[in-house]
């Protein structure tokens, strides 16, 4: 596959057109399972939802506001610091994406297609349409048509999942009995979970490696990173996730004795059944699952931390990345009015 990327490849439409279109061309047994899928993270969210009404009937609403502006100013930096690392971290996904794809892009298109990407679905939800929309909006000048633009997607998807997968594998082996105890189920099952996944990683590892690997649906092709390529993926991703969740964790209250590993398995089952419930950023499930696993400390505290991770983690960056986009497209547009006003140079 060649380097140059050809100038009429970028008349393809959306990339959300074209997930989208393979989307709608599974078997009807598949999409029947995605509606089912859907249903159930419709009834996760609104579970959690009731979980978090009845919470909310019950603060101590002077307590909730002490927690919240009770945060210090190292706390609040800190906290600023592990997001940027987090983001930074997630240009990375794009930027091994375009690698397997045998793309070259600038790094800065990378960087603003990637943050802007990420802080937009976040906050919106629907990552294959919000995320691809906008990166195709920023990679299509740069001659990516539509399908490339939607496997990128697809490969940094997977290095989310890998480095998931990989921090639940470490974490669960690692702190079983924390977390056989906190969530009151026993040692064998949490051990069983992380030897599984981790079998799982293992499987896909060896899977890639054998041989060049592909997907195909409807039409829609995606070859699969090999080996060294998806152990990069699983690195990154690993780190990208125990960045993130340490934007809470350094948020949570002085004193709370519990250990960066025992966080992380908590953090990553919450992101996961937020995913599952398809709430923008897991609104609600995810702080519902935060509040249960650490009912051991104050309420009011978590909840305010809660609070204020949303604010740097997701507002903050949103409000970023849509003032970069204003200011890309209209550095952009004044380009191009500048080269048709600019006069031809006369021939010699």
């Amino acid at each position: 596959m060649s380097d140059e990327i050809q100038p009429d490849d970028r008349h393809d439409g959306p990339a959300a057109t074209a997930v989208a279109g393979a989307v709608n061309r599974l078997p009807q047994g598949s999409r029947r399972f995605a509606w089912i899928g859907t249903a159930l993270g419709l009834l996760l969210f609104a579970g959690s939802l009731a979980f978090l009404w009845h919470v909310v009937s019950d603060l101590d609403w002077a307590e909730l506001r002490s927690a919240f502006v009770a945060a210090s100013a190292e706390q609040l930096w800190a906290a600023i610091g592990f997001a940027t690392l987090s983001y930074l971290l997630l240009t990375c996904y794009d930027a091994l994406a375009l690698k397997q794809l045998r793309l070259r892009v600038p790094y800065r298109t990378t960087a603003l297609a990637s943050f802007a990407s990420y802080a937009v679905s976040f906050n919106l939800g629907f990552p294959l349409l919000t995320g691809g929309t906008v990166r195709y909006w920023i990679y299509a000048p740069k001659g990516l048509r539509a399908s490339r633009v939607a496997s990128l997607t697809v490969i940094a998807g997977i290095t989310f999942w890998l480095g998931m997968g990989l921090v639940l594998t470490w974490t669960l082996l690692a702190e079983a009995g924390a977390v056989a105890a906190l969530t009151r189920v026993g040692l064998a099952l949490v051990k069983l979970v992380g030897i599984g996944v981790g079998v799982a990683l293992v499987a896909y590892m060896i899977f890639v490696s054998l041989k060049r690997r592909a997907v195909t649906i409807q039409g829609w092709r995606l070859e699969l990173p090999g080996f060294r390529l998806s152990l990069g993926q699983s690195l990154i991703g690993a780190a990208e996730v125990c960045a993130a969740s340490a934007v809470l964790y350094v948020l949570l209250p002085a004193g709370h004795g519990i250990d960066f590993e025992l966080f992380l398995a908590i953090y990553v089952v919450a992101v996961m059944l937020g995913i599952a419930s398809h709430a923008p950023g897991g609104l609600g499930v995810f702080e519902a699952t935060m509040l249960i696993a650490l009912s051991s400390l104050p309420r009011e505290q978590v909840l305010g931390a809660l609070l204020i991770f949303r604010i740097c983690y997701y507002f903050l960056p949103f409000v970023v990345a849509l003032a970069l986009l204003g200011a890309y497209e209209i550095t952009r547009r004044f380009k191009a009015l500048r080269s048709v006003l600019e006069p031809e140079e006369p021939l010699a």
